[in-house]
């Protein structure tokens, strides 16, 4: 936490931070007095970079509430800060957004050291815990309400985390992408996980598939949830229902260990984060979390 004074200097800290605002539209807007942290010039630490959005409102009591989204393989911090769908949802409740950056892989392009098989090119989890300590120097956080998030490989770096450090954050809400092979044959211990994926996803199916010859393979997300509903103790058959859209089916597992969840959104697109998805895992995210002392006039 921030030294004792520091809380009192918020207005500043916000002003002069690396952020994104929003403006009465919802769109983001960059403060001309940023140093680093905007899609700009991302901020840098030992291990690596980041990138962050601020909400135009003071902190709760308890600091600012996070979202974490890592980013899909070959993108980045900044390309997932200019994600309106995703970051404006986020900041609009009271959020902090931060989108930090995987380190470039043999091929020259960013990727995180997911659980494929190659050797791991960082402790992913420590970098994390970094970032959130380098924010906590520049505004307060409430690290008992860290949401982490990834689309694709990021989502996949979700699993991986979620599975060797469940603890770790509050919560898990991965995109379009789980384990690799081989599979885990245990996690460490249950998890609130959240995940979405589109039926019609041909670059992460969800039955998994090879990845071309490079003897990688993508591990069946069905597979994947079989191992988190075993580790979260859940009850073998899950509710299921149409959402109210008509067009995405909710399966979840609601009979599982204490202030553990499992559940399961399949959407009839692509390899993409849904337009609605930010508010959606939002609010699941609460439903789940205590959160006395949030922001005064969010939801």
């Amino acid at each position: 936490m921030p030294a004792p004074g520091k809380l009192m200097r918020w207005p500043r800290l916000v002003l002069i931070a690396k952020t994104v605002l929003l403006s009465a539209s919802n769109a983001p807007i960059a403060l001309a007095e940023s140093d680093c942290g905007s899609s700009l010039a991302p901020c840098a630490i030992a291990n690596g970079e980041y990138h962050f959005a601020a909400p135009s409102v003071p902190p709760g009591s308890r600091g600012y509430p996070v979202v974490i989204m890592l980013h899909g393989w070959a993108s980045s911090g900044k390309a997932a800060l200019q994600d309106v769908n995703s970051v404006a949802p986020v900041t609009a409740r009271g959020y902090l957004f931060v989108a930090p950056n995987a380190l470039h892989a043999g091929s020259g392009k960013r990727d995180w050291s997911v659980r494929d098989g190659q050797p791991p090119r960082r402790d992913e989890r420590a970098f994390l815990n970094d970032v959130l300590g380098d924010l906590e120097k520049r505004m307060p956080l409430d690290r008992d309400r860290v949401l982490l998030t990834g689309f694709s490989r990021g989502g996949s770096m979700v699993w991986n985390i979620a599975c060797e450090n469940p603890q770790a954050f509050a919560a898990y809400a991965p995109v379009a992408g789980g384990f690799w092979d081989p599979l885990p044959g245990s996690c460490k211990g249950p998890v609130r996980l959240f995940h979405t994926h589109g039926w019609g996803d041909a670059t992460v199916p969800l039955e998994g598939r090879p990845l071309g010859n490079s003897g990688l393979v993508q591990g069946n997300i069905f597979a994947g949830l079989g191992i988190w509903r075993d580790t979260n103790l859940c009850a073998s058959r899950p509710a299921e229902k149409r959402l109210t859209s008509g067009d995405r089916w909710l399966r979840s597992w609601e009979t599982c260990a204490p202030d553990s969840e499992l559940r399961l959104i399949l959407h009839p697109g692509g390899h993409s984060i849904p337009a609605d998805w930010a508010d959606s895992a939002l609010d699941w995210f609460e439903a789940g979390t205590n959160m006395t002392g949030r922001i005064a006039g969010q939801r």
